[in-house]
């Protein structure tokens, strides 16, 4: 037979249990509710995508060495620092397409970066046409950072390396037409060449991006 306070513990225990189950219970349910209350206060929104806009590429051809004007559609960011990373990247990414005109691995991996800055360059051959320095307008230089493993990458020679530097001022200008300059470095670092030719210590004029901001190519 079993003692009588064995009987009442027993009874204790499992009125106690029944409480605290009784308790959670309550408290899940309090905390399912305010789990739902935050998700329905929180506003959905959907990731911003920018629209489509036509986009002019300046593609270079290693058959003739020359660049062949592109227009495609691409979303362009409203910034025109977006916009100049979005058409170079494009632009990388033909290069590195199979049967590319003008083969250049990296596609648009190879830009870190670009930055728009003050041009405050002044022009040596304006001063010395009458026409004095050029001002400081906007955002009229551009800097563009290439990555390392792009220029690592790079087919070595005149012509092939003159062409990608040709082909991104030339884009540069054709879709953001307030950038007169441009200045190239190499994961964030000043480098001597793209691939043991190209200047990379230049400041390119857009209007003339194969020659020098004034002054005149050794």
């Amino acid at each position: 037979m079993i003692p009588r306070y064995q009987t009442v513990l027993f009874v204790i225990l499992l009125a106690a249990s029944m409480v605290m189950g009784a308790v959670l219970w309550q408290l899940r349910d309090r905390a399912h509710q305010r789990l739902l209350a935050g998700e329905d206060s929180a506003p959905t929104r959907a990731p911003e995508v920018a629209p489509v806009e036509q986009a002019t590429l300046m593609v270079a051809n290693d058959a003739d060495d020359s660049l062949e004007t592109r227009i495609l559609s691409l979303p362009l960011p409203a910034g025109p620092t977006g916009r100049a990373r979005a058409v170079l990247g494009r632009l990388l990414d033909l290069y590195a397409a199979a049967g590319a005109a003008h083969p250049v691995p990296g596609g648009a991996q190879a830009i870190a970066d670009v930055f728009l800055l003050p041009a405050k360059h002044s022009s040596d051959a304006q001063s010395s046409a009458g026409g004095g320095s050029r001002p400081a307008s906007g955002e009229g230089l551009a800097v563009v950072n290439l990555t390392g493993a792009f220029a690592s990458s790079h087919p070595s020679g005149i012509e092939t390396e003159a062409l990608t530097i040709l082909s991104i001022c030339a884009t540069l200008r054709a879709n953001l037409p307030q950038v007169s300059e441009v200045r190239f470095l190499v994961d964030g670092q000043p480098r001597a060449t793209l691939a043991g030719h190209a200047d990379l210590t230049r400041t390119y004029l857009t209007s003339e991006p194969t020659g020098p901001a004034g002054g005149d190519q050794p």
